[in-house]
């Protein structure tokens, strides 16, 4: 394959230009086995070929242990470098979630998550509609508002960041606290709630019968567009172990 910008060869479909400086791959949709994950490259909708290739990275999972932490470091690891070489502006993810956490910690690039049976189809589908506004305000600079404490200490705080770090969150506004909910046994739990017309959602996190309610403002355009934002935030939350 070739530079779609300056026409020199590429070692992969969809790498990144390293004559030119320029990415070739606008989106990679990770489709995480356990044992195997394909990574499909596209570019932008309105070319001819959107989808410019598919590489598949394979493991022999490890039963348990040190063994088992290791291999999937390892494999995560692999991943990674072939997320690294595109330069995406966005990975679209499916499947394990073992996997796609530990893909997440390796590398620094917008996830959203997709859970569809074609998961490349859906995602060239949303990527087709209105794109939105990507905050890349640092998550700790998004958290504003009259309340400062939050419930839950330092776990509270990382679940508010959590959220705050999603690239389509602009602001996280922590309400009052109400100690007056039924208690929990389970820790510290957060969710997020139905998103409203203008397309922002509210945060709710539990720590033992305490509950705070947090405002979450995000750059979709209406519900739709916030009920979309909704499911990324708390398959984050899921894969952050809050829910």
């Amino acid at each position: 394959m070739e530079c779609r910008h300056c026409a020199s060869p590429l070692e992969k479909p969809g790498d990144f230009c390293l004559v030119c400086r320029e990415a070739n791959t606008e989106a990679v949709v990770l489709e995480a086995g356990r044992d195997r994950a394909t990574l499909t490259m596209l570019a932008d909708e309105d070319r001819e070929e959107p989808v410019l290739g598919q590489t598949t990275i394979t493991t022999t999972p490890e039963d348990g242990g040190e063994s088992e932490v290791i291999e999937l470091r390892n494999f995560a690891g692999l991943i990674g470098d072939e997320i690294r070489r595109k330069r995406p502006e966005e990975v679209y993810a499916g499947g394990s979630r073992a996997v796609i956490r530990a893909v997440r910690e390796d590398v620094h690039h917008p996830f959203y998550r997709v859970d569809d049976e074609d998961a490349v189809q859906a995602v060239r589908d949303r990527r087709g509609n209105r794109a939105l506004e990507v905050v890349e305000t640092p998550p700790a600079e998004k958290i504003s508002g009259s309340h400062s404490t939050l419930i839950g200490g330092r776990t509270g705080m990382r679940a508010i960041q959590t959220v705050a770090g999603h690239p389509h969150v602009k602001k996280v506004i922590p309400g009052p606290i109400d100690a007056g909910g039924k208690g929990s046994q389970s820790g510290l739990r957060a969710k997020v709630t139905r998103a409203d017309d203008g397309g922002n959602v509210r945060m709710l996190i539990r720590d033992g019968s305490s509950v705070q309610e947090n405002r979450v403002v995000t750059t979709a355009r209406d519900r739709e567009m916030g009920e979309r934002i909704r499911e990324d935030l708390n398959d984050v939350l899921s894969e952050a172990e809050f829910q």
